[in-house]
């Protein structure tokens, strides 16, 4: 409950002397700092606006700004052009104010006394004087009515098709959480008192962080949300011992030491996504899975996709397949003897092992004896809100703006991503850095989170328009390699797990998508998100997991029936793989006798920053 309120939910009396924080008590030093703080401002803006002086950046502002223009014209639009309407919408919001006022003279009338307060809390505005002090309380009141009233002008808006309505949803949360009252010093009361008591020292320090960071960014604002000095890829971070036993253009293999004396028979191959990093699966080793595996027997193997530039501009989805997977695979049979291993595709980089599972089905090749996909998308109609930045015309305008460069810039695509929880992943980082002016706190998941890449024009414009535009290989349209793609032929096993709270591949498509295989598929459900509800060490205790046999009927229907266990998935898919085929081996040296290593994991590719 919050604590700022009684048993019954009403907002607790005002004290007076609670203003007394608020009383600037040096005014002489608050201009001084207010005088450096605004000069740090302007090192940012010049950090900003150079670049895009000399034409190193060119920023295509009117697309975006014009796309939501567009998009809450149309919503405007529906509400105006009925009179009727129109004064619907104007009493829907003058309710909501009016009873704002109510509670606001009430509080003024009989300031010993609590006022009902029925809004929904928000942990934005969990500090105490958001309820206690009048000013604050109505700031807070009338944002969250404005709010949910402008949000529910967009869910009540007839005659909008399906992708028109999820856009102007989407820029709604976006600009309702841009415009928070909890983003700005003056309507903040922890950012007021802080600025207060340190005399503005807090805006100094913030200004100053915001330069850095726009120069950290080449021009562009690059929101550090942890302590990066605290973590070195290899040192203490990707710290699994192995070797890089095989190079293409496109990827390093990496073959992990063995942990145990002997081995499953089939080696494991991880193919991760080639947005962010591999190492997330073996971030330190207490959180690292690639470690785990080799602790139960598993001879592991991962691609480590290049970072690419210019040169890799038209890698598509089939090079990667043929110098990703197919190298991989080639290269496994060549360390081990082994022509089947089981596989593992994480996000987007299981979207290209399912595909490339059903263009070896075409070709009549069986060298994967398992899969399992850590939340992967292989129906798109379900996508969630990164769909918003998919149709043709913004399509095109991407598409355009690679063929320049022969890549999207990984920050790009980084910003896109935190556009989907602005609130978690924006926002708190603004307040707490620029204006706060604290560093953030260490925190590996987010370093590696930082850690982007870029992605290859062709490679990354097949992804957009075949998966989240045009749903090709759902549809059994996929072409590649001069083959028609169908899901229905990959007949093996599929160990298929989605997380319960994914902003990145929703658990509803996850399990929509499952019905496409040909063969057995178990749908697991994970507690926790995209990345949490992945990396679960099982010594962690953490969440939980779902079981409920095959994913049949609706995922509601699936879900309420469903068997509930705590702690992590990872032993119930051991079990699983092992179920399937618990042959052991020697354990094996990476490279085997065939191969010598280039270099120790994790490699080079992955140390290449943008």
């Amino acid at each position: 409950m919050d604590s700022t309120r009684d048993s019954t939910g009403s907002g607790t009396a005002f004290d007076p002397k609670m203003v007394e924080p608020y009383i600037i008590k040096d005014p002489q030093s608050l201009a001084v700092n207010t005088a450096r703080a605004l000069e740090n401002l302007g090192k940012a803006a010049s950090g900003w606006l150079k670049p895009r002086e000399s034409g190193e950046i060119v920023d295509p502002v009117s697309e975006p700004m014009a796309e939501l223009t567009r998009t809450m014209g149309k919503v405007a639009e529906y509400w105006m052009s009925d009179p009727k309407r129109t004064l619907e919408a104007q009493t829907h919001l003058l309710n909501g104010v009016f009873g704002v006022w109510s509670r606001s003279l009430a509080r003024f009338a009989s300031p010993d006394e609590a006022v009902a307060d029925s809004l929904p809390t928000d942990k934005r505005f969990s500090d105490e004087d958001w309820q206690r002090n009048p000013f604050f309380d109505f700031l807070r009141q009338t944002y969250v009515v404005l709010s949910q009233w402008a949000e529910k002008m967009v869910d009540e808006a007839d005659g909008l098709d399906d992708h028109t309505r999820h856009k102007a949803s989407f820029y709604m949360r976006q600009l309702t959480a841009a415009l928070s009252p909890a983003n700005f010093v003056a309507t903040n009361p922890q950012l007021y008192r802080e600025t207060v008591a340190s005399n503005g020292a807090n805006l100094v320090k913030g200004m100053q962080m915001l330069a850095e960071d726009i120069a950290a960014g080449g021009g562009d604002l690059r929101i550090r949300q942890t302590d990066t000095s605290k973590f070195a890829v290899g040192e203490n971070m990707a710290v699994t011992p192995g070797k890089v036993i095989a190079q293409s253009d496109l990827c390093e293999i990496i073959q992990y030491e063995a942990a145990t004396e002997t081995v499953l028979k089939s080696p494991l191959l991880i193919c991760p996504p080639w947005i962010n990093k591999f190492y997330i699966l073996d971030l330190n080793p207490q959180k690292s899975f690639i470690k785990w595996c080799t602790e139960q027997g598993h001879t592991v193997f991962v691609i480590s996709w290049v970072n690419p530039d210019e040169r890799h501009a038209d890698k598509d989805w089939e090079a990667y397949i043929r110098e990703g997977v197919d190298f991989a695979l080639d290269t496994i049979e060549k360390a081990t003897g082994e022509t089947e291993v089981n596989a593992i595709g994480y996000c987007v980089g299981g979207t290209l092992l399912a595909a490339a599972l059903a263009l070896h089905a075409q070709e009549e090749r069986t060298r994967i004896a398992s899969a399992t996909l850590f939340t992967t998308q292989v129906d798109f109609t379900f996508a969630g809100d990164l769909k918003v930045f998919v149709d043709e015309e913004q399509l095109s305008s991407l598409e355009a703006r690679m063929k320049d460069s022969g890549y999207l810039d990984g920050s790009k695509m980084a910003a896109a991503f935190n556009m989907l929880r602005a609130s978690e992943l924006i926002w708190p980082y603004f307040v707490n850095n620029y204006l706060k002016g604290q560093d953030p706190m260490p925190f590996d998941l987010l370093f590696w989170n930082s850690d982007s890449t870029r992605m290859a024009a062709a490679n990354h414009s097949f992804y957009l328009r075949n998966c989240y535009l045009n749903n090709t290989l759902a549809k059994g349209q996929m072409q590649l390699a001069g083959k028609t793609l169908s899901l229905k032929d990959v007949t093996i096993p599929i160990y298929n797990l989605a997380t319960r709270e994914d902003h990145i591949a929703p658990a509803k498509s996850v399990f929509v998508g499952s019905s496409l295989f040909g063969g057995p598929v178990d749908y697991v459900l994970s507690g926790s998100g995209h990345i949490a509800g992945v990396v679960n060490p099982p010594d962690k205790k953490k969440y939980q997991f779902w079981t409920n046999g095959a994913p049949v009927g609706s995922y509601e229907d699936w879900l309420s029936d469903a068997k509930e266990t705590a702690g992590s998935w990872w032993p119930h898919w051991q079990a699983w793989i092992e179920a399937l085929d618990d042959r052991r081996v020697p354990a094996r040296k990476p490279g085997g006798g065939a191969l010598n290593a280039i270099a120790d994991a994790p490699g080079s590719y992955v140390m290449a920053r943008v």
